[in-house]
């Protein structure tokens, strides 16, 4: 660490110089506060140590300035004049540490192991702050069809403020990215990004799980419980599959909208909250309105700012951008050389029809480059269900056959492609029925006939 000492006492200064280099340290000093201001803004220490009377400016004053520069450096004060005033008047001005003189080797060790953790801990947040904004970068949203800059328009427009959000598309297309993208490139990239996946948490957690509760409120609430609106204070809540929230809790969520304000479960303590609040859905809400399972108010406070990502097959100009950009993540990710894409194999991607959309995309393409033994990706390394209807023979080693050969062969190529689409889906039934174009009843009738449940 880079450490600024300051003390007038010259015997001090020389203790603390040889045992923090001893330790590994690189020491700067200064004999009064005014020089150590100086010398802090000069070199932007790691960590200050002062003492807290000293001439021209006291610890006190330095302490002061120093935070008001920087909020977050560390300032650790020490005196022979321990009183209890100053020792609270240090803490509360943000000191990290109040050390009285005289003191030893190991206290001062103590001391400088903590700070040693604390400026680790910073400096690992900065820099998950720093990947998650490169991570979530506005142009690291992919495609450059035209619908695509439409919605890079309506994003840019909705970055500087806190209107309220609705993302709709179909699963798979990106929501989450969007609504990370909006969070990270805007003013409140420093504060939280909370998901709620309203879909996942059972109905009656839902509103314990958003709005927090009171210790005793109901069984087996043993604590208080911050509920996840309080967390996201400062920052953004994202509410993702909201089209899943039980009409019960939805007035609930038409308060928080309205005034940003609540009560914990339990509680009569009014919390009131600074969020940004995106919500998304691949659902159809004016179905769910027609249908009396969702409310029209809450409909309309969600959708002030509507943003609907197009599926993938509406974007087919974006495909190609697409596979080379997976290609490449996945191959450096696996430590092995960027594939190359064989015509035919990059015409087949183009030309599938992609019902799980970009998710289901960037899976088959993570399968292919840990798998592929060669340097190009062919139409060989391409599942079944993504391979022309002309080259699936070419492509299947069939076995031999009996008698009735059609029936075999039929059987075989459909026995490959509902395996291939299990593996893509980790198993989800819907999901694999959508990519093989028939309906879940079908997908557990063939299931059982190649005896597939073993997956």
């Amino acid at each position: 660490m880079n450490i600024l000492v300051c003390d007038d006492k010259l015997v001090m200064v020389k203790f603390l110089r040889e045992f923090l280099e001893s330790e590994g340290h690189c020491v700067t000093t200064a004999a009064d506060g005014e020089e150590g201001y100086n010398k802090y803004l000069e070199i932007q220490p790691d960590a200050v140590i002062t003492d807290m009377k000293m001439p021209k400016i006291t610890g006190i004053e330095l302490l002061k300035k120093i935070k008001a520069h920087n909020a977050e450096a560390i300032v650790i004060t020490m005196t022979a004049f321990a009183t209890i005033e100053s020792a609270i008047e240090a803490m509360r001005e943000g000191a990290y540490d109040y050390i009285i003189k005289p003191f030893s080797i190991d206290q001062i060790k103590i001391i400088m192991n903590k700070v040693g953790e604390k400026i680790s801990l910073i400096k690992e947040n900065k820099y998950l702050k720093s990947q998650l904004q490169t991570i979530y970068r506005f142009d690291n949203l992919i495609g450059q069809s035209g619908k695509m800059k439409e919605m890079y328009e309506l994003i840019s427009r909705v970055l500087d403020n806190r209107a309220t959000v609705m993302i709709t598309g179909e699963t798979g297309t990106g929501k989450e990215l969007i609504a990370r993208a909006i969070h990270y490139n805007g003013p409140r990239a420093n504060g939280p990004f909370i998901k709620v996946n309203c879909a996942a948490i059972p109905e009656g957690l839902l509103e314990s799980e958003l709005l927090g509760h009171e210790k005793g409120s109901f069984t087996g609430a043993i604590s208080k419980k911050e509920g996840k609106f309080e967390i996201a204070d400062g920052g953004t809540i994202f509410l993702d599959e909201i089209g899943e929230v039980p009409v019960s809790i939805q007035v609930k969520l038409l308060r928080v909208l309205q005034s940003r304000e609540f009560e914990r479960v339990g509680g009569n303590q009014t919390i009131k909250v600074d969020i940004r609040i995106i919500a998304a859905t691949n659902r159809d809400l004016t179905q769910a309105i027609a249908e009396g399972r969702f409310r029209t108010d809450l409909y309309y406070r969600l959708n002030v700012v509507p943003i609907a990502v197009p599926p993938l097959r509406e974007r087919i100009t974006d495909i190609s951008i697409l596979v080379e950009h997976f290609v490449k993540k996945f191959s450096e990710e696996n430590g092995r050389p960027v594939l190359k894409i064989s015509k035919e194999a990059m015409d087949a991607f183009i030309k599938y029809n992609w019902p799980g959309n970009v998710r289901e995309l960037e899976n088959i393409i993570e399968r292919i480059v840990i798998l592929s033994k060669e340097n190009t990706l062919t139409v060989a390394d391409l599942p079944p269900h993504l391979v022309p209807k002309e080259n699936q023979l070419e492509q299947l080693s069939v076995p031999s056959v009996g008698k009735n050969k059609m029936t075999e062969v039929v059987d075989y190529i459909e026995h490959k492609m509902i395996e291939e689409a299990l593996k893509i889906t980790n198993g989800q039934q819907t999901q694999a029925a959508e990519i093989l174009g028939i309906n879940r009843g079908s997908l557990i009738y063939k299931m059982k006939k190649f005896n597939l449940y073993n997956l």
